[in-house]
């Protein structure tokens, strides 16, 4: 299917004073590739969260390589950057972060409005679809505190499908949502990567992550293993099954 990111040599250093400097990714290499459904674990501090805003271009590397959708973005100004995010990635965070002042249904053609590939009338047509697909197209014309952390979660997703991303980057998008949004939000994730999009995620949750193809481990800033567990075929037994490889392997590696 091809690769869509690969990372090389990846570090990322922090200044904290003149002589003082804390390394957070050390020689990270990854590659992702085209459809793949990948969750990044280990324990707190270990550069997971640092580690996915440097591959999507959120913050900016200390030294190495990190090709995106065949392009070197290590190296793009600000503003290149901000257009690549916009128009080829999509962000799902724990918190869905919305703004107060917009309904939900203008939270999530926003993007679409400033990205500017289409008209409006067919951005707010491919919103009201998405949400019909989701399940939260009742909820088109509400404020969003009118709305639980699920279905705002829901619209977080909706948000980063807007504009037909190439790759999905959630950090900790289960994480505020009781157990059965959560799965919920998964099952979600887990459709639209049946249709071709590739998502990486952040995850602390073995339930979260035994629905993902991959596994990577982090610990101290390095990739110290992944583990295949391969495509979620939706049944209880399988899901089950896939939890307890995994929970093994996390053992293993001392999580």
């Amino acid at each position: 299917m091809g690769i869509i990111l690969q990372a090389k040599q990846l570090n990322k250093t922090y200044c904290l004073g003149k002589d003082n400097h804390l390394q957070v990714l050390n020689n990270v290499n990854v590659v992702i590739e085209r459809g793949e459904f990948i969750s990044v674990m280990g324990p707190s501090g270990s550069g997971k969260s640092t580690f996915l805003y440097n591959i999507s271009g959120m913050d900016k590397i200390s030294s190495g390589s990190v090709t995106f959708n065949g392009q070197e973005i290590a190296d793009l100004a600000e503003k290149e950057l901000s257009s690549l995010r916009l128009n080829k990635m999509g962000f799902v965070f724990q918190q869905p972060h919305l703004l107060p002042n917009l309904s939900i249904l203008d939270n999530i053609i926003l993007s679409a409005y400033l990205a500017k590939q289409s008209s409006r009338q067919t951005i707010n047509e491919k919103a009201i679809d998405l949400m019909k697909k989701i399940g939260i197209a009742e909820l088109a014309h509400h404020d969003i505190t009118q709305a639980s952390g699920g279905q705002l979660q829901r619209v977080a997703i909706c948000r980063a499908l807007i504009n037909q991303p190439k790759m999905i980057f959630g950090d900790e998008p289960t994480g505020a949502l009781n157990s059965q949004s959560a799965m919920e939000v998964m099952e979600i994730l887990a459709n639209i990567n049946e249709l071709g999009t590739t998502i990486l995620l952040v995850t602390h949750d073995v339930k979260i992550a035994a629905k993902t193809d991959r596994v990577l481990y982090m610990l101290d800033g390095s990739i110290i293993g992944e583990k295949r567990i391969g495509k979620y075929i939706k049944r209880h037994k399988d899901l089950k099954m896939r939890e307890k490889i995994l929970s093994g392997w996390l053992t293993e590696k001392g999580f």
